[in-house]
């Protein structure tokens, strides 16, 4: 089996996030083989013989079809060789990178990422010529071939995804934003390492596709993430403050002390999406915090008439009895709307004083029963008089007392 490739960061040397399994489907063979074919049937002893065209082609026969397989097929087959010659293969494969005819080097890249895990060598450095090269089907494949491998050699491949970010090419430069998500899955850290310089570039373009990815690092990304999502909802741009303000509900689950801080500074934002991301934030936040407390508050006399609903809504789970009457009576002095002014003249009624008849006397005990003149009162059970009770009572003793 081959070795388990780590991952290090490319400035220190340290190994990125320790501990961490990546998930079989990206990991496995079976995900970063070519697409299954008849090359699938070659035996191992023909694989290398014919990619290196020392032999001819090889007939086989497949649900009852006949097929020549020869160098491309071959090719693609690379990564199932035994051990004692991975090398040959390695050195097969960069020769198939480098080929004069396209249809060899998309071959090529199809088996690059699964013999990757076996010996990685320049492959890297192959495939980011290829990312350059003058054929599209070529560039294509190593586009995809970038998705595959980039969250297995995410150290590898930062320089090859920083380039590839900046091309002015869209297709290139939707292409590496993907990559980079897929790489930010299984390396946050990896993802906050691009992010952090994107954030900070002059093309409006990268930093809003770069903001859609804060949601895939808030999460997992620790303090860097939160930076970043911090850094974003102040952008100028506001395409850049709604993407971020989407990560405020995931910070509400894992990492409430910080969500409240950053719902506290979005309060005053005007953009409609951005303020409902804030509410939906706002709703999960723990309630009973003094400073969520102060916030519902503050979002109740706010201009804007969502947030206000939403936070009338809760005043009755963080306020009650006098404190809830006297919040509600001074924010219906100002409100305007009537629905809400409904829901705030319901909750600064006092039943005790201002409520109906049946609810002012909710809260009072029942009357006792007072029979009528002429009413039978029935006796009460009572239990039987023992010998002592019976003396006291004057009643004389029967036989069996005496």
């Amino acid at each position: 089996m081959p070795r388990e490739y780590i991952a290090r960061d490319p400035r220190t040397g340290k190994r990125i996030g320790v501990g961490k399994k990546r998930d079989k489907k990206t990991s496995g063979f079976a995900a970063l083989s070519p697409d299954s074919g008849p090359w699938q049937r070659l035996e191992i002893s023909e694989i290398l013989p014919l990619a290196t065209g020392e032999s001819d082609k090889v007939e086989i026969l497949t649900d009852g079809i006949r097929w020549k397989l020869g160098r491309i097929d071959a090719i693609k087959a690379l990564s199932k060789v035994g051990e004692r010659d991975v090398e040959r293969a390695y050195e097969v494969l960069v020769d198939a990178l480098e080929d004069n005819f396209p249809d060899v080097r998309i071959a090529a890249l199809k088996v690059l990422p699964s013999f990757a895990l076996r010996r990685q060598g320049i492959l890297l450095h192959c495939l980011s010529d290829r990312l350059q090269d003058d054929e599209e089907p070529v560039r294509e494949e190593a586009m995809n071939c970038l998705k595959k491998i980039s969250p297995l050699f995410p150290s590898g491949c930062e320089e090859i995804i920083r380039r590839e970010l900046r091309d002015e090419r869209k297709g290139h430069r939707d292409n590496a934003f993907a990559a980079l998500k897929l790489t930010a899955i299984e390396w946050p850290e990896v993802g906050c390492l691009h992010l952090d310089e994107i954030i900070r570039e002059n093309d409006v373009d990268l930093r809003i596709r770069g903001s859609l990815i804060l949601r895939t690092v808030a999460s997992k990304g620790g303090a860097e993430a939160w930076d970043l999502i911090t850094w974003s909802l102040q952008d100028e741009e506001v395409r850049v403050r709604r993407n971020a303000a989407k990560t405020l509900t995931v910070l509400a689950v894992v990492e409430p002390r910080v969500a409240v801080i950053l719902v506290e500074s979005s309060l005053g934002e005007n953009d409609r999406s951005i303020r409902n991301s804030v509410i939906k934030a706002l709703r999960k936040l723990d309630i009973q915090s003094p400073r969520v407390v102060q916030m519902i508050l503050k979002g109740a006399s706010d201009d804007d008439l969502e947030m206000r609903k939403a936070c009338v809504s809760q005043m009755s789970i963080i306020l009650s009895g006098q404190e809830l009457r006297e919040a509600a009576g001074e924010l219906l002095k100002k409100e305007k709307d009537p629905s809400l002014k409904k829901r705030l003249q319901s909750l600064a009624l006092d039943p005790d004083f201002e409520g109906s008849e049946e609810e002012k006397n909710r809260k009072l005990a029942p009357a006792e029963y007072v029979p009528k003149e002429d009413e039978d009162i029935p006796l009460p059970n009572l239990p039987p008089l023992g010998e002592d009770d019976k003396r006291q009572s004057g009643r004389p003793a029967t036989e069996e007392s005496r």
